[in-house]
């Protein structure tokens, strides 16, 4: 028998998971807020839309975006990719993202997701060195890793995928269980200002970029996955970035805190009920047999908490 290496989109259905469909809205909704910088529909959206393209879909139809570029590097599934693709106005554009990003246009403000299966390697640092090398002000970068280690396997795994770009004072307990997603989103942020920095240095005071955290969710959908994000801008835009809003929205990161997406099991009759309940001050808030800890998960995120039901189309 041969046995083939599948892809993660072969392996998971990333249309149905519960934490990353819950991140997904949450980061459409966030998208919105861009509008103080221009039209949301003269925005481009990048990212890797795998035959289920979840974010390409809701980010067309609630953000109303058509310059969409989809970059697959499983090349010798073209077909499938064309066959499932939902919308005409999403690009196809087959290669690794170290081959295709540097070949794309960048005089676009853009939303770009780079949703990684994978860890954090010297390819993600070298994507992010061309995007915030090439980035329009008032854009968007979100990116996600896999920051699941086996035990004690953490630091050899880190030093073979970064070689020489391996923080040095790293140790073993920095990357036991959720510690690895502290130390990579710090590698992630370094590189971004690094690269931000070299920009930089011939712009004068008020043309510099900068760099703006917005995003640093931790979830779980099986494995333990980060995603860390934030907005580029020119520093004298700052009041637009400001008339945003982000801040308003609860599940902003400026700093180092985490927001986690924890998804309680529920029947679909008791997220009926709770939703009866809500909004309201979760000590009002009760189920029968449910744990306060489950409503308290259940009530952070119902706005955006997804239903999946069998149909037959």
């Amino acid at each position: 028998m041969i046995q083939t290496t599948k892809s993660s989109y072969e392996r998971i259905n990333y249309s149905i998971r519960p934490a990353k469909s819950i991140e997904r809205k949450m980061l459409c909704e966030s998208f919105r807020k861009l509008e103080e910088f221009a039209a949301l529909e003269t925005y481009r959206y990048i990212g890797f839309g795998s035959p289920f393209f979840s974010d390409f879909i809701l980010v067309h139809r609630y953000l109303g975006i058509t310059n969409m570029i989809s970059i697959e590097k499983d090349a010798d599934n073209k077909e499938r990719f064309e066959f499932n693709k939902p919308f005409r106005c999403i690009q196809m554009e087959y290669g690794l993202s170290t081959e295709v990003l540097p070949e794309l246009p960048w005089d676009y403000k853009s939303i770009v997701w780079l949703d990684y299966d994978g860890h954090v390697n010297l390819q993600v640092l070298e994507d992010l060195d061309t995007i915030f090398t090439n980035l329009m002000s008032g854009s968007i970068v979100v990116i996600s890793v896999n920051v699941h280690y086996r035990p004690g396997q953490a630091l050899n795994v880190m030093k073979k995928d970064l070689e020489d770009r391996m923080p040095n004072h790293l140790i073993d307990a920095d990357l036991e269980g959720w510690n690895a997603a502290a130390a990579i989103r710090n590698i992630i942020k370094t590189q971004i200002n690094d690269t931000i920095e070299i920009r930089n240095y011939p712009r004068a005071n008020s043309n510099k970029f900068i760099f703006h955290q917005l995003y640093n969710f931790r979830y779980s959908d099986g494995a333990r996955m980060l995603t860390f994000g934030g907005i580029f801008y020119e520093l004298g835009e700052h009041g637009k970035f400001l008339k945003c809003g982000f801040d308003r929205l609860p599940y902003i990161r400026m700093g180092d805190e985490f927001y986690d997406i924890e998804v309680p099991s529920l029947t679909y009759k008791e997220i009926r009920d709770l939703d009866s309940q809500l909004p309201n001050e979760l000590d009002k808030v009760k189920l029968p047999g449910v744990s306060n800890e489950d409503i308290i998960k259940y009530a952070r995120n119902y706005r955006y908490f997804p239903t999946f039901s069998e149909t037959e189309m």
